[in-house]
This record gives structure tokens, C-alpha cells and sequence, in this order.
């Protein structure tokens, strides 16, 4: 399984189009008491929850890296893989989340919900399928067990 967009550039793509989206469309503006405190937050819980995910990876010695799967050594499933099974991808999606806060415009939550479905489709069902063939019935107890994103 070779995966050709690397998810940190996918989020990037979808961070782009949000700024365009609220530079150009002329409606869906919003402002709320908090939103720029909201969104840092957003921002710190996305960046805590990718290095704690990094550091589990590297404490089980396995790869970090999604363009190489069949490097993948070890099934991590404690620690913050306990609550979800790709807090990577849930990190990226807090970014989206703060910077549509930050932008202020509400469609942006509509990019970040194409985010999710391109991760879903294009990105997280490849990795389950090589999972799934070098874990077996680990896998498929851990992934009824865990959420796929929170």
C-alpha cells in the first residue's frame, strides 16, 4: 500500500482553502466573546495530542511515518490510543478547528468536516487494511474498542 499525499500536506491543502474560503465568500462571518482564546486552544490540544502520539510511536520504536506503513512494528493501543485510534490525524483536525476560529467564518467548519472525509476515505482505510493484515484479531478487537478519531 503506497500512500501518495502525505497528511501533514492534506491538512495544509484543507488550511489553504479555508483562508481563501474566508477571504473571498462575503457571508458567514462570526465573532464571539472567547473565539480567539477558543482557537488557541484548540491549536495547544492539537499540538499536545500529535507529540504525545509521536512520543508513544517512538517509545514502541515503530514508524511515525504513514507513506511507509509496511514499516509499522508494533500496534500501540495505550496511552492516548486508548481514546483514539488515529490522534495524529484528530491533532491535524484540531488545527483546522482553531484556524476556522481564528478566520472567523463558518464555513470553514465545512472544510474541516472535508478533511475528515478525505482522511477517512483516502488515508485511514489504507492503513486499517494493512493493520488489519499484519495484527489480525488484535486489530480488529482494538478498532471495536477505540474510536476511529475520538
Amino acid at each position: 500500500m503506497k500512500f501518495k499525499v502525505p497528511p501533514a500536506l492534506v491538512m495544509l491543502v484543507f488550511g489553504g482553502l479555508m483562508y481563501l474560503l474566508a477571504q473571498f465568500l462575503p457571508i458567514g462571518e462570526f465573532d464571539f466573546f472567547g473565539r480567539k482564546e477558543l482557537s488557541y486552544g484548540l491549536l495547544a490540544l492539537g499540538l499536545l495530542v500529535i507529540l504525545i502520539s509521536i512520543v508513544q510511536f517512538l517509545a514502541k520504536k515503530t514508524t511515525t511515518d504513514p507513506l511507509a506503513p509496511q514499516k509499522t512494528t508494533t500496534l500501540v493501543t495505550n496511552g492516548i490510543y486508548t481514546y483514539t485510534r488515529n490522534p495524529m490525524y484528530l491533532g491535524m483536525l484540531l488545527f483546522l478547528l482553531a484556524l476556522g476560529l481564528q478566520l472567523g467564518n463558518a464555513f470553514n467548519s465545512l472544510l474541516a468536516a472535508g478533511f475528515v472525509s478525505y482522511m477517512n476515505q483516502f488515508q485511514i482505510k489504507s492503513e486499517e487494511q494493512h493493520l488489519e493484515a499484519k495484527f489480525g484479531k488484535e486489530y480488529r478487537i482494538y478498532s471495536k474498542l477505540t474510536r476511529r478519531w475520538f
